[in-house]
């Protein structure tokens, strides 16, 4: 039955009870009218409300606890579903909203996957021109001015050789800058190696990072990217936002928590959240994180500080 039809004959319910109990009654209407008529069918009138308002209330209570979800859904975390109870309308409309949910997931996990393969190739093309083309410019400056500063008078190869020093700073810099948009390490020597060498780079401007990564079984190119991307940007916000001055970093595999998995934790001790909204970093992962079936958490660390654990189940990767 619709839902048109099921209000429609509660109402008519409650309207078929009232001209029974007046027929049957010993009720009477006077004219002109009596008090006490008047206050018989007030209270009639009133008994009649609240009946229809409970009844349709009752009737309307899986709405609203559709509606409930569908202000509250998330499909950064993905996999919540209602369960189909109710009369047949409530029961189909339960059924399509989820049905809408699953179609909402996978489209918005093939879309990031495009989006997020995009932006690694982006990546992977800008470092190749830092390297080859910027890389290969400066270093061709260095050797200029170190021609120019061995024949230099002396007063002015000391101004030669720090102009020589600072290109060669900014050499150095865009290495870095290459090196982290396009981590060569990891598909060289694995992600233990390019693990050691992310945190390695983040050891200055008095960040200490520590780690302790155990040998794990070979995940996959997605899965090491996704870990790597994860560990890079909360080093990141831990350096730059979290006013951190210690992070711990640990990659072990678990067998009781996440059943033939791997876990990603870091942990550092700077300000923590502070109930801010989440931002482009945070949904960045968590989409990264759902492209391999990966579960992504963040929130306040025990003693103070930021926490963020990515599981990975190998049945996923």
């Amino acid at each position: 039955m619709s839902l048109y039809w099921r209000i429609f004959l509660l109402n008519a319910a409650v309207l078929a009870a009232a001209m029974v109990l007046l027929l049957v009654g010993p009720v009477t209407v006077s004219t002109p009218v009596v008090l006490t008529e008047a206050l018989i069918l007030t209270g009639g009138l009133a008994a009649m409300l609240v009946a229809n308002a409970v009844l349709v209330r009752v009737g309307l209570r899986p709405l609203d606890r559709l509606t409930r979800a569908m202000t509250t859904i998330d499909l950064l975390r993905p996999g919540h579903r209602l369960v189909v109870t109710g009369q047949t309308g409530f029961a189909g409309l339960i059924r399509t909203f989820n049905t809408m949910l699953d179609r909402l997931e996978a489209e918005r996990a093939a879309s990031t996957a495009r989006a997020l393969s995009a932006q690694e190739a982006e990546r992977h093309r800008i470092a190749q021109e830092l390297h080859d083309e910027i890389g290969q410019t400066l270093t061709a400056v260095l050797l200029e001015l170190k021609r120019v500063a061995d024949q230099a008078p002396p007063p002015m190869r000391t101004q030669v050789y720090q102009v020589q020093e600072s290109t060669r700073n900014g050499l150095d810099e865009i290495r870095r800058i290459a090196r982290r948009l396009r981590p060569g390490v990891l598909e060289e020597l694995g992600l233990t190696s390019a693990l050691k060498a992310l945190t390695a780079e983040f050891c200055t401007g008095g960040l200490s990072v520590q780690h302790r990564l155990e040998h794990c079984p070979d995940l996959g190119r997605d899965a090491e990217l996704v870990l790597y991307r994860v560990a890079q940007e909360c080093l990141t916000n831990a350096a730059r936002h979290a006013g951190a001055r210690h992070v711990v970093l640990v990659l072990a595999r678990r067998s009781a928590e996440v059943p033939t998995g791997v876990e990603l934790c870091i942990r550092d001790d700077g300000r923590g959240l502070g109930g801010a909204p989440e931002g482009a970093g945070i949904r960045g992962m968590r989409e990264r994180a759902l492209l391999i079936g990966a579960d992504f958490a963040i929130g306040p660390a025990a003693g103070g500080g930021t926490e963020a654990r990515l599981r990975v189940p190998l049945q996923s990767a």
